[in-house]
């Protein structure tokens, strides 16, 4: 699988034009980028200028058809419960689960065709009527080659129940004859409807015995002549040996029996028993195997595989495993005669039968249009420990490199995405690598999809990419003006830069408007405070306020002083603290003992020293007007301290 047998197919890109302009490209994960460049082709001269196009070229487009929504979900449910078996389970109950999790998934593909179907039937619009055949025609080659491969890989059916398996497998996927039986069987007199003996043919052509001798009791019943020549037949047909599910005989003994109902066909043949009648002296000629008879038989049959199963049944009903390849390849040239050349799905059906599972896959991953079907199989052979020993040459496995493939496709689209974290999450090589590459390129629309994402990263100790979400989100808040959120995102992030720069857009709001936005979130930052001093600062004024308003000048005093001792608050934001103290200056009693004061007396003097800012307050009426304020608040609080000091040391 290392190199293609043939070239890639050209991709037309409708609506441009590369004759015309030269086109230019961009890979994506799971999707090309094709746009239009102002340059024309060197034999057209330059481009003449104009607006240019841009096309997307996506590879796995099925996953943007709503009807195939069902496949996708429901799959993934399967999956995620095979990853999860008692891997311990081992020989007959191991093998019983993992053809059940096959048959789930066929129950899905089967779900999926008939919602597929009933879409085309309802729909008016003959695009979209003709898109749902296609994938109903599509779904419907899945499902048989699945269930192909479920027999001979999963089940591994032996000699005998095989053959009985592979009857099973043509009569649910050629469904022709289920409409020619109701037709038959409503008209007024079966026997003689133009169509009676294609559909006793094709139910002995099945193997379906007790449907096709009720229909032949009809044919005596209407015409008398030949009760005879029906009774023989009937008995041949009721006494032909089938193979058990069960271990009720061995396949010696199968063999004789088969042997000597055989001989008694012959026998009858070679009596002329049934020359008078046509119809039954063909199906005599099948029961014995005539290719020649059963090849008249071909419309009725359609495919190949039809009549490789009928042949069997016919002439070698005890056939093993490894001997289906020499029939399936004969069978397939017989039918075909050189008439019509084989399609892909005869060639993904022959490579089954020639037990060619990597070459199944093959073919199945140049046909099909997704990943879907190569994935999910792939993966359910390698729990079937059917593809331990087949690595890739570029480091992966092929159940992980498909399972990479198949998420990447799901992650190109809006929801299905989430589906695509648990296929990466079970590729142990390359999983985590790929996650972590396509995670960081789902578009964070809404808040609500960003905490979904964030949520999956953290769960899986992605900091770099917690940190890179948390960042988009906090500058799109910022962006739109809602602080709280920026500041939650950024402390979510850890980032402490972002969060001094967002402190100061709340400080610089409060100077503005006098009061807090997103109070809550201040009010419980609790230690997430001490990621950056500005945000400490902004936390614990916050604190300031709500002592405050709660009357409790002392510590609200204390705090505040602490605030600007401590240098927490930037040298900008002084000139606040200190007007937010003139109100406890001139409180009746006194908050601030005279230590204090005189703390604050400096911070006012350090304040008003620097070159700066003393042009600045020389400069400002108001600004002069709040510092002769303090400076005569302070010198009073100072004068009732120092009076209340002595009078308590003179009493």
């Amino acid at each position: 699988m290392e190199e293609p047998d043939t070239e890639p197919p050209l991709v037309v890109v409708p609506g441009a034009d590369p004759s015309a302009r030269q086109l230019c490209f961009a890979w994506g994960p799971a999707e090309v980028l094709v746009c239009e460049t102002r340059f024309g082709r060197a034999d057209a001269g330059e481009g003449a200028p104009g607006s240019s196009r841009v096309f997307v070229v996506r590879r796995d487009q099925d996953i943007y058809i709503q009807t195939l929504r069902k496949l996708f979900n429901e799959s993934h449910g399967i999956f995620m419960g095979l990853q999860r078996s008692e891997e311990e389970l081992a020989g007959k109950s191991r093998k019983a689960q993992l053809v059940q999790v096959s048959k789930n998934y066929r129950s899905v593909i089967r779900a999926c065709m008939e919602d597929m179907h009933q879409a085309a039937v309802s729909t008016r619009d003959p695009a979209l009527q003709g898109q749902y055949s296609t994938q109903v025609s599509i779904l419907s080659a899945m499902e048989l080659i699945w269930n192909l491969c479920e027999i001979l890989f999963v089940e591994a059916a032996a000699a005998g129940p095989l053959l009985l398996r592979l009857l099973d497998w043509v009569r649910l996927h050629v469904c022709d004859v289920d409409s020619m039986v109701r037709e038959v069987l409503s008209s007024e007199n079966p026997s003689k409807h133009k169509l009676f003996w294609n559909v006793v043919d094709v139910f002995v052509l099945q193997g379906r015995m007790d449907e096709a001798r009720h229909l032949l009791s009809k044919e005596v019943t209407a015409n008398p002549t030949s009760m005879n020549m029906y009774k023989i037949l009937d008995d041949l047909m009721k006494k032909m040996p089938m193979p058990s599910l069960g271990n009720t005989q061995t396949l010696t003994e199968l063999e004789l029996k088969w042997q000597h109902w055989h001989e008694e066909c012959q026998r009858f043949l070679q009596d002329g028993t049934f020359a008078s009648n046509p119809h039954m002296e063909s199906i005599c000629k099948i029961l014995v195997g005539d290719e020649d008879a059963i090849l008249e038989k071909k419309e009725l049959m359609t495919t190949w595989y039809h009549f490789l199963v009928t042949r069997l049944l016919y002439s070698h009903p005890t056939v093993k495993p490894m001997e289906l390849r020499f029939y399936a390849q004969s069978s397939m040239d017989l039918f075909l005669g050189g008439e019509s050349s084989p399609e892909p799905l005869d060639m993904i059906l022959m490579a089954a039968f020639e037990f060619e599972m990597h070459q199944v896959i093959k073919e199945c991953s140049i046909v099909l249009s997704n990943w879907w079907f190569v994935a999910h199989l792939t993966d359910l052979l390698d729990h079937c420990k059917l593809l331990q020993s087949h690595n890739l040459y570029f480091g992966s496995n092929m159940r992980e490199f498909l399972l990479l493939e198949y998420a990447s496709g799901l992650f190109s689209h809006h929801s299905l995405w989430q589906l695509g974290v648990d296929y990466f999450d079970h590729c142990p090589e390359f999983g985590r690598v790929y996650l972590e590459l396509h995670i960081e390129r789902i578009p964070l629309n809404t808040e609500q999809k960003a905490l979904k994402v964030l949520r999956i990263c953290e769960q899986r100790q992605m900091h770099e990419q917690v940190r890179s979400i948390c960042k988009i989100m906090a500058m799109k808040a910022l962006r739109n003006n809602r602080l709280g959120s920026a500041l939650s995102w950024s402390i979510r992030a850890k980032d402490a830069a972002f969060a001094t720069l967002i402190s100061d857009r709340f400080l610089k709001d409060y100077c503005e408007r006098g009061c807090f936005s997103d109070l809550d979130l201040i009010d419980n930052l609790g230690p997430s405070m001490l990621l950056s001093d500005r945000l400490t600062f902004l936390g614990k004024y916050r604190e300031f306020h709500r002592l405050y308003g709660e009357k409790r000048f002392p510590e609200a005093a204390r705090l505040l002083l602490t605030l600007m001792t401590a240098h927490i608050a930037p040298c900008s934001f002084w000139m606040t603290l200190l007007t937010d103290a003139l109100p406890l200056l001139e409180q009746k009693e006194i908050i601030f003992s005279a230590e204090q004061t005189y703390e604050l007396m400096r911070c006012l003097e350090d304040l008003t020293a620097g070159n700066a800012d003393k042009q600045k307050f020389q400069e400002d009426d108001v600004e002069t007007t709040k510092v002769e304020m303090l400076r005569l608040a302070l010198a009073r609080n100072l004068a009732r301290v120092i009076v209340k000091e002595g009078t308590v040391e003179g009493s």
